[in-house]
């Protein structure tokens, strides 16, 4: 393993040299850096974060290869797969870890304490026991986190269904964060005349099915890796109800969600990047507060609201940041 004095020079002298390169062309640094990544499932919002991620490294002088070690493993969900990675790698010989969303971050901060963790797409690392708090994380994991204003999206489905009265969350009861926008969003709503009603799931198999216990006006879906991989089970339903799906990812418009006010997953992943370059560097996780997403986008999908039977208004496409 890497010593972190050697990193830190090796990563300065990168970064120096790197302003005057070409990712492609960064220098080799002395030592390489390894690091072992993990996600909790494929869905294009972390992919994204993980390409973020690599493009980062890439731009401080860091490219697989030449002098960083970069293994990435994914669970697919499985909580007993990912248990077996997080093991694997506390007993492996990477310098330090990166974990996108929060299961794996639980997972890997209860089997190593003895090298730093940066997490991505946490919604809130303080309920879910990652750190002591924002500001002081006050251990050896930090990271970015993906909270997101629930008022402001709800305002947003108000704004596109004027007449709402109910919404309709699924959620995984597996994920922390998920039940913490939960309660977010049922207090939120609570301040805007709305009802917020929730089904939770211990996979994504149980999607549709929780979606339809729901006798609502809409759906919201929060951030919420189980449910955004099924993100087509809740977009099945609200087509077949005419019931709009706004969304906390913004991949999920694409996939058939009418809007999302949502995190912008490939920046998150560079400024997770930016983080673990100053840690290797040489600062103390403990001392790294939390960072939160410095920006978010409006993502619309006109065609798929109309095939739920709405109509997005033009103030909410005028200011939209990305259109499908």
């Amino acid at each position: 393993m890497t010593h972190r004095p050697a990193l830190a020079a090796a990563v300065a002298a990168a970064t120096l040299l790197a302003a005057c390169s070409t990712p492609e062309q960064a220098p080799e640094a002395e030592e390489t850096v390894s690091i072992g990544a993990v996600t909790i499932v494929s869905h294009p919002s972390l992919d994204a974060v993980f390409e973020g991620l690599k493009s980062g490294l890439a731009d401080a002088g860091y490219v697989e290869g030449e002098n960083l070690e970069l293994e990435f493993q994914n669970p697919q969900g499985d909580q007993a797969t990912l248990a077996n990675i997080a093991n694997t790698y506390a007993g492996s010989d990477h310098d330090l870890f990166v974990a996108l969303a929060t299961p794996p971050a639980q997972a890997l901060s209860q089997v190593i304490q003895d090298r730093p963790i940066v997490f991505a797409s946490v919604t809130d690392p303080v309920a879910a026991g990652l750190v002591e708090s924002m500001d002081a994380p006050g251990g050896n994991v930090t990271g970015t986190s993906d909270q997101l204003p629930t008022d402001r999206q709800l305002a947003l489905l108000q704004e596109i269904l004027p007449d709402v009265e109910t919404v309709g969350i699924v959620y995984s009861s597996a994920e922390v964060n998920a039940q913490v926008q939960a309660e977010a969003a049922i207090a939120a709503g609570e301040e805007l005349g709305i009802e917020v009603l929730t089904a939770t799931i211990a996979n994504s198999s149980e999607v549709q099915q929780a979606a339809e216990s729901l006798d609502v006006d809409a759906y919201f879906t929060l951030v919420d890796n189980t449910v955004v991989s099924a993100i087509e089970s809740i977009v099945q339903v609200g087509e077949q109800r005419g019931r709009p799906l706004v969304t906390s990812d913004p991949d999920s418009v694409g996939r058939g969600a009418i809007a999302a006010l949502s995190t912008d997953y490939e920046a998150q992943g560079r400024q997770t990047a930016e983080m673990v370059v100053r840690i290797i560097e040489g600062a103390d996780p403990a001392e790294t507060a939390v960072e939160l997403q410095k920006s978010l986008k409006l993502v619309v999908n006109p065609d798929a609201a109309e095939r739920m039977g709405v109509t997005i208004p033009d103030a909410v496409l005028d200011r939209a940041d990305e259109m499908y």
